[in-house]
């Protein structure tokens, strides 16, 4: 076995947030378990890529190359990753939770005799990995059983992208043989998600309202606190779906999900459908008027008042501090 591999996903020359995030979700992997975290780059022509990589890299990194896999076929990248996979024998495998990996990765790792844990939120001693239920109502616990490589994928937001690794690491090629008749599916258009203006997810400070705000002409009101603090104004759903805010604003199981330094809810209530997408917050604020709110279950700090009081003066205090 040769530590934990993180399988990175790249469009049109770029690299994504969520691929950085699982880079860091297998640092902590390999950390925990005293293993070595590589990289891996799969496509046509990744050298200015991977040499990105290799600088937030703490391991090798390697470019899975063929002209065959310059644009993306579950065939494709399912028999490349399968060929270097066996070649390499990998402890852990960890993918971003990506329409592309949710398309082939299941067929890798069935190719490999193993299963896939998908959508990661969190990973404990042992390794235990974390998946949430339901909608979030429950969350469950997963250990890997068998001898071969764990396969798994890491839920957007859930762990923060930062690097690490302060020196570069070695890059090399790995060359699948590949055969143009063994790719079924000609490429398509890639998906895309609905395009959004704000990536709240990239976020570190955050504001988030919810229905205790009362109405659209209140909302003022926070988003001076947020203008003070440099954050992000974020929403709960009824804001967003009464049209007060626009929908890409939503954080939540059918919103965004956020993981930022600072995560303040005013006048939210703490739906789970809510805490879903705001968990890997490192520090949640909560004013809510409400002792009982669940948000405040989930508070590192938490202010009970009527938020058009609490409000008001927190953004003064936030002025009065920076001057």
């Amino acid at each position: 076995m040769t530590g934990v591999w993180i399988v990175l996903e790249q469009r049109e020359g770029s690299i994504g947030r969520i691929s950085w995030e699982a880079l860091a979700a297998g640092q902590q992997l390999a950390a925990q378990l005293n293993l070595t975290a590589n990289a891996v780059l799969i496509g046509s022509q990744t050298e200015s890529l991977a040499a990105e990589v290799a600088a937030r890299a703490s391991g090798k990194v390697v470019r899975v190359e063929h002209p065959l896999l310059a644009a993306y076929t579950a065939d494709g990248f399912s028999l490349a990753l399968e060929q270097f996979f066996r070649a390499d024998a990998p402890d852990y495998v960890v993918f971003p939770h990506t329409y592309q990996v949710r398309d082939y990765a299941p067929a890798l790792a069935a190719r490999l005799g193993q299963v896939l844990i998908g959508d990661v939120t969190g990973i404990g001693e042992g390794p235990v990995f974390t998946r949430q239920l339901l909608q979030g109502r429950l969350n469950g616990s997963y250990r890997h059983p068998g001898s071969g490589p764990c396969f798994i994928s890491v839920q957007s937001g859930a762990f923060r992208a930062e690097p690490v690794a302060p020196d570069a690491a070695e890059v090399s090629v790995f060359t699948p043989v590949l055969d143009a008749a063994q790719i079924r599916t000609k490429p398509g258009t890639p998906f895309r998600d609905s395009a959004q203006t704000v990536d709240l997810g990239s976020a570190s400070l955050i504001v988030s309202v919810g229905r205790g705000i009362k109405d659209a002409e209140n909302l003022p009101l926070v988003q001076d606190l947020a203008t003070a603090l440099g954050a992000e104004l974020a929403a709960s759903r009824p804001i967003c779906d009464n049209g007060w805010l626009p929908m890409e604003r939503q954080v939540g199981s059918s919103g965004q999900t956020v993981s930022p330094k600072l995560y303040v809810a005013v006048g939210i209530s703490g739906a789970i459908q809510h805490l879903v997408g705001m968990k890997g917050s490192q520090c949640v604020v909560a004013i809510n008027k409400d002792p009982d709110a669940p948000i405040f279950e989930v508070a590192d700090y938490g202010i009970v008042g009527d938020l058009f009081d609490v409000v008001p003066a927190l953004t003064e205090a936030v002025k009065a501090a920076k001057q």
